[in-house]
């Protein structure tokens, strides 16, 4: 049976779990027709518990994803199309927040919730790192600051795509925070250079989380200024706390806002080639 289990007084034989298996490490028995792992299958499985989630009769459990550890989904929860629309337009990046800091509960389930996007071959390597130090917060920016500064002063090429940069020099020496935006809370999603694919998933946990934010209240913002200075400076990824051996990563405030939008603004029309 290798990894899986099979209460035989539930299962149809229809082998669901069998077509939706992705390493192809179950099949139906020859002799009774029951599901059963491949020789060797418990090396190559993925753990991603679809051969548990896609069986109609709940009767197949997975000694890495229990049965009994899976939640039904509740039907009441699913949004239509038009929620699911209004939802999504409405996400906007908050760059105004209010001094107060976040709850670091708020934070956890954050990230717990962000820990269920989709990962390469479900490698789940994806890691968390979180400033709430104001101190350190400030560091942290007029180092990405200093980075800026640097490329405005000598990258004219840079400048030129990245118009705005003389803008962020200029309202920094305004005594204003242009980087971080003096954001109570600062994440770092990153990765491990094993993970193959590990930009792309700390890129879809980062946009559970940005996604979910607002329904607690909170708002959130990529922050390519800093990215900027962790990909061009070894000292300022030092000094954020991302791991030497995580080349991918990527920064995000958080915090209550201070403003509020009040309505859904347009964009350009969608590219679209079907081939």
């Amino acid at each position: 049976m290798g990894l899986i289990k099979i209460d035989e007084s539930k299962c149809k034989k229809d082998g669901v779990c069998v077509r939706d298996c992705l390493p192809a490490v179950i099949r139906l028995s020859e002799g009774s027709g029951f599901p059963e792992m491949v020789p060797g299958g418990e090396h190559i499985c993925l753990f991603c518990g679809h051969c548990v989630t896609v069986c109609p009769e709940g009767a197949l459990s997975h000694e890495g994803i229990p049965f009994e550890l899976t939640s039904p989904i509740a039907e009441k929860l699913v949004i239509d199309e038009a929620q699911a629309v209004q939802f999504l337009r409405s996400r906007r990046s908050i760059r105004f927040f209010q001094d107060k800091p976040v709850e670091r509960e708020k934070v956890r389930r954050l990230i717990e919730v962000a820990r269920y996007a989709p990962t390469a071959g479900n490698s789940q390597t994806v890691e968390w790192l979180v400033h709430t130090d104001r101190s350190k917060i400030s560091e942290i920016a007029a180092l990405a600051e200093g980075w800026a500064r640097e490329v405005v002063r000598n990258d004219p090429s840079v400048v030129a795509t990245r118009p705005y940069l003389p803008r962020v020099v200029a309202t920094w020496d305004s005594g204003r925070d242009s980087v971080l935006r003096s954001a109570p809370v600062l994440i770092v999603a990153s990765a491990p250079k094993e993970a193959a694919f590990g930009f792309v998933d700390l890129t879809l946990a980062l946009s559970y989380l940005d996604l979910l934010a607002p329904t607690m209240g909170l708002g959130t913002c990529w922050v390519g200024l800093l990215q900027g200075a962790l990909l061009s400076s070894p000292s300022v990824k030092e000094v954020v706390g991302i791991p030497k051996e995580h080349p991918h990563h990527y920064p995000m405030m958080l915090g209550y806002p201070a403003v509020k939008h009040h309505r859904l603004p347009e964009r350009k029309p969608p590219r679209i080639t079907f081939a």
